[in-house]
């Protein structure tokens, strides 16, 4: 009996586990360098796991790889949804070693990191493939029109993939997320600071609204 309690045990968590897998949304984080892409997806892995994806820095590129986080629940007002969230490299048509340069680092240490940046631009190109949907960070101090936020949400629109805009940075006084609002209004945006948290919440209701 022992055994036949046992097999049982063993199918029911395996039958759970795939019944759980088909409700899994993988969705990647996108933006230009410096944006908040890994502080956002530290703030959204922490508050419902604990843990944290990556490092953040003010230096540009400081995530040159994707990092995947997997079965992150998002609980907002009676609603769940589950991801696999993928932290991506910040998006850039021009990786110049001299900018790693003027932050204090060497030159070979610069053009390494140029070098690990360019191909991380790649690597999240090429995530695009694999994912049903993104959330795309954008720094509410900066103009929107940009040729990196244009260019991902083109490609997003022309793969109809479901997007959601965060407008980061509202802690600080120069930001005018409403801009960021006016310069895509086809799609829903939020504003939020990664940073302190500030209206984070109702970007957990989006998402499990929008991804849902």
């Amino acid at each position: 009996m022992g055994i036949i309690k046992k097999i049982r045990k063993n199918l029911s968590s395996t039958f759970n586990k795939i019944f759980k897998r088909g409700k899994i949304r993988r969705i990647g984080i996108y933006g230009p360098p410096n944006a908040g892409k890994t502080t956002l997806a530290n703030r959204i892995v922490r508050d419902f796991t604990g843990d944290v994806v990556g490092s953040v820095s003010d230096i540009p590129h400081e995530t040159r790889r994707a990092h995947r986080r997997e079965d992150v629940t998002i609980e907002s007002n009676g609603a769940a949804i589950t991801l696999d969230i993928v932290d991506t490299p910040g998006l850039a048509t021009k990786i110049d070693f001299q900018d790693f340069m003027a932050k204090g680092l060497s030159e070979d240490e610069s053009r390494r990191r140029a070098k690990e940046a360019t191909e991380g631009v790649i690597e999240a190109v090429r995530w695009l493939d694999d994912l049903e949907g993104v959330i795309l960070v954008m720094d509410a101090t900066e103009d929107p029109f940009t040729q990196v936020n244009v260019t991902v949400i083109g490609n997003m629109e022309a793969r109809k993939l479901p997007l959601l805009i965060a407008a980061n940075k509202i802690d600080l006084d120069n930001s005018t997320p409403s801009r960021i609002r006016s310069a895509f209004p086809q799609h829903p945006m939020v504003p939020i600071s990664a940073l302190t948290g500030n209206n984070i919440d109702v970007l957990y209701e989006k998402i499990a609204e929008h991804f849902g």
